[in-house]
């Protein structure tokens, strides 16, 4: 695992051993993942998700603490995957990073706690799977507007975007840190370390 331009944020590129069969890969290893991050990924639950050719999904984030961390990869079709700095008082605070998640190369990201995450489907029947280190709760997920000027994310030209509802009426950037909705970087910051201490995330 490699880390990218914004800290808490990185990539897996896996050597695919391909013959005649089909192919083989590991798409996770503990402890080359606990050398990188330094902790272990905690796994509260799994999700898979398919879409067609133009689904955005995201700007998604969850409150922190505790957060919800994802480890995604696609395992058909091909996406944009997106990180999106949204702790308030990082250097980088506003920035965000793409890569390419396919069939082929067999890539997946890691998306620390705080974080923001967005994907958009460059084939039909991309399908994605994520790991997460906290399960689904509605009252502390969020969302920024994907398609927010204030972001200018590089989605591919020529392909129309398809939201949801929930996704196409988030706020932008700006609107979300006037309402207090998004993560401080020195809470997150301390949410690491504890994750590094191996001591367990805070519930509130």
């Amino acid at each position: 695992m490699r880390s990218l331009g914004i800290e808490g944020a990185w990539i897996l590129e896996p050597k695919v051993f391909p013959d005649d069969r089909g192919s083989f890969h590991e798409w996770f290893r503990g402890t080359e993942f606990a050398e990188a991050t330094g902790h272990d990924l905690s796994l509260a639950q799994a999700n898979c998700s398919v879409s067609r050719r133009g689904v955005l999904r995201g700007v998604h984030f969850a409150d922190t603490p505790p957060g919800q961390a994802k480890y995604v990869t696609c395992v058909r079709g091909a996406v944009l995957d997106v990180v999106v700095d949204l702790r308030v008082g990082s250097p980088t605070f506003g920035q965000w990073e793409a890569a390419r998640l396919d069939e082929d190369t067999r890539h997946a990201v890691y998306v620390s706690e705080g974080l923001g995450h967005a994907f958009m489907a460059l084939t039909d029947d991309a399908t994605v799977i994520y790991l997460c280190s906290t399960g689904y709760a509605p009252d502390r997920e969020h969302g920024v507007h994907p398609l927010d000027a204030g972001l200018d994310i590089e989605w591919p030209r020529g392909i129309e975007p398809v939201l949801s509802p929930k996704d196409a009426e988030a706020p932008s950037l700006a609107e979300a840190r006037e309402a207090g909705l998004l993560p401080s970087y020195e809470a997150c910051r301390a949410h690491y370390e504890r994750l590094r201490a191996g001591g367990r995330p805070l519930d509130d």
